[in-house]
Order: structure tokens, then C-alpha cells, then sequence
């Protein structure tokens, strides 16, 4: 492939978890826009409507093809259900993008069971099993992309349950680069700054948020669009990187 011809995803598929909203809204906007065709996961009922919305206007704008599907990626069975639901609808994947997260900013001496558990449900056990019906469905020469943080890169308070439930995907990231090289699949993670995002918000008082600004380039938050070319990087052009976590925080952290 010349650097100077155009990337297409023309004939691809792709799964992105999350993909209803925020950076996995405009994940799937991006690759739709390059030719794939899309399988978009959402967890809660409420966002069922603004699922449907997306596809009508994925399908006007770039002709693309994709289709909704929910579920609650903790459970092993549901990955399993979404890697054959596209396997049913476009006959199999090629780009698997997991955007799944839950964020809680705590001491750690007052995290209750119940939120642990939650936690650990959402930012480990729902990756794990991702990758692991990603392993076992995706095309060869296919593409696993996690979602994780750069907090991972800072040492500071309050985060540590978030840090710790995040930290292990780093690791099933690589050692799965490693058992799928056989099929030629690629496994990354990629680690944004607080995004700007309702995600990051709900957690942080006006002088947290100033203070995130602040560390990082141009006095501003990470947003959906620094990251999103990231992920198409790595799903096309990116492709002989594999087992690596790309941190892209402007400055906030350094990994």
C-alpha cells in the first residue's frame, strides 16, 4: 500500500462496544465513513432510540450498512452472542473496538462490595471476554482495540479502583497479541486523558477539572477527537503494531 493512497475499510466489519455515544459514536462514524460496515453494541434500554437514529444516519450519509445489538458484556455468553450476531449479519468481523467502562473516583478505604463488584465487572471481566470472542471470531488479520486510561501512567489519589480494574486489560491485551499471532491479529489498547466527556465530569469538582486542563497541552481536556484517529490508525495503516497501550493525554501523563 502507497502512504499516499487513500485507507478504506471497504468490505470490513467492525464491532464497537459503546458505540451509541461519546467516543464510540464518532468510532463508528469514522469507520463507517471509511467504508465498513458496523455492529453497534449499547447496554442500557434508554439508548436503544439513539441506536436506531445512528444507523438511519450512517446509512444516508455514507451508504453504510449496520446493525444494533444489546447486552450486558459482563456475561461470557453475551460476547459470544455479539461476535455470531455479526458473524450472522455480515458474515463474520474483522475490527473488534471495546469502548465498555464504568468510572469511580473514591478513596479506596470507603469502596463498598457492591461497587467493587461493579467495577470489576465492567472494566475487567466484560474486557476479558471481549478479547476472548474477539480471539475466537474475528477474521485472520483482524484487530482487537481496548479502551483504557491514562491513569494508568499517574500515581495519585482516589483512582485507585478505577486503576486497578482497568490495569489487567494492558496485560490480557498482551498476552492475547501473543496467542493470536497465528491468526495475524492484532491487540492494542489505547489510554486517553479525561476526555471531555459526561463520563469524566460526573466524578470531577470545578478545581479537579481546571487542574487536568492544566497538565496538558493547550490548557485543555482530552477529546473524542484526538482519539478517534488512534483507532482508525491502528485498524488500518497501524496494523503491525501489536501488544503496545497507546497513551494519548496531551502532556497529562507519561508512560
Amino acid at each position: 500500500m502507497s502512504f499516499l493512497s487513500k485507507v478504506s475499510l471497504k468490505g470490513k466489519t467492525a464491532i464497537v462496544t459503546g458505540g451509541t455515544k461519546n467516543l464510540g459514536a464518532l468510532t463508528v462514524k469514522e469507520l463507517a465513513a471509511l467504508g465498513a460496515n458496523v455492529v453497534i453494541h449499547y447496554h442500557s434500554s434508554s439508548e436503544k432510540n439513539v441506536g436506531e437514529k445512528q444507523v438511519e444516519e450512517l446509512s444516508k450519509e455514507f451508504g453504510a450498512k449496520a446493525a444494533l445489538f444489546a447486552g450486558d458484556l459482563s456475561k461470557p455468553e453475551t460476547n459470544e452472542e455479539l461476535f455470531k450476531f455479526a458473524d450472522k449479519q455480515f458474515g463474520g468481523a474483522d475490527i473488534a473496538i471495546n469502548n465498555a467502562g464504568m468510572v469511580l473516583k473514591k478513596p479506596i478505604e470507603q469502596v463498598t462490595e457492591d461497587e467493587f463488584d461493579k467495577m470489576v465487572n465492567i472494566n475487567t471481566k466484560a474486557a476479558f471476554f471481549f478479547i476472548q470472542s474477539a480471539g475466537k471470531h474475528l477474521k485472520n488479520g483482524g484487530t482487537i482495540i481496548s479502551l483504557v486510561t491514562s491513569l494508568l501512567a499517574a500515581y495519585t489519589p482516589f483512582y485507585g479502583i478505577y486503576q486497578g480494574a482497568k490495569s489487567p486489560v494492558e496485560y490480557f491485551s498482551k498476552a492475547a497479541s501473543k496467542e493470536l499471532q497465528s491468526k495475524a491479529i492484532t491487540v492494542n489498547c489505547v489510554a486517553p486523558g479525561p476526555m471531555d466527556t459526561p463520563f469524566f465530569y460526573g466524578q470531577e469538582t470545578p478545581d479537579s477539572v481546571a487542574f487536568c486542563k492544566s497538565v496538558a497541552i493547550g490548557n485543555r481536556l482530552t477529546k473524542i477527537e484526538d482519539i478517534v484517529p488512534i483507532i482508525r490508525f491502528l485498524a488500518t495503516e497501524g496494523y503491525w503494531i501489536t501488544g503496545q497501550t497507546i497513551f494519548a493525554s496531551g502532556g497529562f501523563t507519561a508512560h
